[in-house]
C-alpha cells in the first residue's frame, strides 16, 4: 500500500502504523523522504522491500530513504549497510514523534532499540485513514508464542495490550469522525489482555466495546487463533450482529503432525469443530485462512490433509504461502521439501481457493447485501466479499448501503442499488 511518501507492506497492523507515521512525519515537516514500512513474514517479502528501495532511489535520487518495520528490526545490519538507505528505525521508534523530529539534522543512520524489553503499548490516536473508509485500531502488539517457522516475535517483541479504556476512547473519536466500521488489529489478536489483568481477554474487551459504544455500526476482528477463543468470545461473535461475519484464521496447516512441528497450539479437529459450530449459528459467516505449502517434512498425505481442510472448514478467502525458510528458525534446520514441489502445492491450494471464491460468488447472486462503500464504487459486504456497484447513481465513500447482487467478475461481485 502506498500512502503519500510512505510505502507499506504486510499486515493490517502495518497499515495502521503507517497512518501514525504519516501523522508524525507531517508534524515534523519531513517532506523530502520516502519511508518503507517493511514486512518479514517471508524471505520474498523482504526481497521485495529491498528491490523497491533500490528502484525508488534510482527514480528519485534526491529523496532520503527511511526503512522501518519488522524486516529492518530483525536485520538492521543489512539495511544499515545499504548505500541507498539514509536511516533505519525500529518498530518502537517508528511510533514516536521525537524520532522524526530528530531526523532532520541527524547523521545517525541506525536508531533501533531492543524490542524484547517493551512491556506496554503507547496509545496512538488517529482521526483519519487515507484511502480507507474503515478504521483500524491497534489493540495488541507482539507475540509470546514461538512457532518454528516465524521470526515475527523478534520484530515485534512479546505480547502486550492496550488498556480497554484507551481503545474505547479511540473508537469514540473515530465514530464522531464518521467511520462506520472499526477493525481491531494486532500481531496475535486473541492473546489480548492477560498482561493487563487476570480476568481480561479479547471477549471482555469486545463486550465492553459493544456495551459502551452504542453508535458503533460494524466491528471486525482481524486474524484470530481459534484455539484461544473462549466461551464468552464465541457467544459474542455467534450472536452479536455488529460483529462482522468474517473471520481470518491463523491455521497454517490441516495436518496434525505438521501443526505439531510448527509448534501450533491447535489440531485440525479443533479448527473443523470451531468452523462448524459458528457456521451453524451464523450461516452467512465466511472464513479466511493462512496456509503454508511445503512445510519441512510435509508428505503428500500431509499436504492432502491441508487441501481437505479447505472444504472441511468451508474456507473461502485463502492466503497461501509457499514455505520460505527464515534464517535461524528451527524450521530452517528441518529436512526441506524440494522447491518445485512447494510451488506445485501452493498452486494447487490457490486454485482451490479460487474455486471456493467463484462458488461463493455464484451462491450470492440474487441476494441483498449491506456494503460499506470505498473508492471507485467498490465496497465490502459484512462477510468481506468485494462488491462493485454498477449504474449511474453516485456513491459516496464510507456509507453503508443495501445492494442487490446481479453477477460477478473474477475477483468481485457486481451489484445495483
Amino acid at each position: 500500500m502506498t500512502n503519500k511518501n510512505i510505502i507499506t507492506y504486510g499486515c493490517r497492523l502495518n497499515i495502521y502504523e503507517s497512518e501514525v507515521i504519516q501523522k508524525h512525519m507531517d508534524e515534523a515537516g519531513l517532506k523530502n523522504y520516502i519511508l518503507f514500512n517493511s514486512c518479514s513474514v517471508t524471505n520474498e517479502a523482504k526481497k521485495k522491500v529491498i528491490n523497491d528501495i533500490k528502484k525508488a532511489k534510482k527514480i528519485s535520487p534526491q529523496k532520503k530513504i527511511i526503512v522501518t518495520g519488522c524486516a529492518s528490526q530483525i536485520d538492521s545490519e543489512f539495511f544499515t549497510n545499504m548505500t541507498e538507505v539514509d536511516h533505519v528505525i525500529g518498530n518502537k521508534e517508528k511510533m514516536e514523534l521525537d524520532t522524526y523530529l530528530s531526523l532532520k539534522n541527524s547523521q545517525i543512520k541506525n536508531k533501533i532499540s531492543d524490542i524484547m524489553r517493551l512491556k506496554s503499548i503507547a496509545p496512538q490516536f488517529i482521526e483519519s485513514f487515507n484511502n480507507h473508509s474503515r478504521a483500524f485500531i491497534q489493540i495488541q502488539n507482539g507475540c509470546d508464542h514461538r512457532c518454528t517457522f516465524c521470526t515475527i516475535p523478534f520484530g515485534r517483541g512479546n505480547s502486550r495490550s492496550l488498556p480497554i479504556e484507551k481503545i474505547i476512547e479511540q473508537i469514540n473519536i473515530l465514530n464522531e469522525k464518521g467511520f462506520n466500521e472499526i477493525i481491531l488489529t494486532g500481531v496475535d489478536l486473541t492473546s489480548y489482555g492477560p498482561d493487563l489483568g487476570k480476568n481480561i481477554n479479547l471477549g471482555v474487551l469486545v463486550q465492553n466495546i459493544l456495551n459502551k459504544n452504542k453508535k458503533l455500526k460494524r466491528l471486525r476482528l482481524s486474524s484470530i487463533d481459534s484455539i484461544e477463543i473462549d466461551d464468552l468470545l464465541f457467544d459474542i461473535i455467534s450472536s452479536e450482529k455488529k460483529i462482522m461475519p468474517h473471520f481470518h484464521l491463523s491455521m497454517q496447516s490441516g495436518d496434525n503432525m505438521i501443526l505439531k512441528r510448527m509448534k501450533r497450539r491447535h489440531q485440525r479437529e479443533h479448527a473443523i469443530d470451531f468452523c462448524s459450530k459458528l457456521k451453524s449459528v451464523r450461516p452467512e459467516v465466511i472464513f479466511g485462512a493462512d496456509l503454508i505449502a511445503g512445510f519441512p517434512t510435509e508428505t503428500e498425505e500431509m499436504f492432502h490433509n491441508t487441501l481437505k481442510i479447505i472444504d472441511e472448514c468451508d474456507l473461502t478467502l485463502l492466503h497461501v504461502f509457499p514455505f520460505s525458510p527464515m534464517q535461524k528458525t528451527p524450521a530452517s534446520k528441518m529436512p526441506q521439501v524440494p522447491r518445485n514441489i512447494i510451488k506445485e502445492r501452493a498452486k494447487i491450494l490457490r486454485e482451490k481457493g479460487q474455486l471456493k471464491i467463484k462458488n461463493k460468488f455464484k451462491d450470492t447472486v440474487g441476494q441483498k447485501l449491506n456494503v460499506l462503500t470505498e473508492k471507485d464504487s467498490f465496497g465490502y459486504s459484512e462477510n468481506y466479499l468485494k462488491v462493485k456497484i454498477t449504474g449511474n447513481q453516485k456513491v459516496d465513500e464510507g456509507q453503508i448501503i443495501p445492494v442487490y447482487i446481479t453477477g460477478y467478475g473474477s475477483s468481485y461481485l457486481k451489484a445495483t442499488i
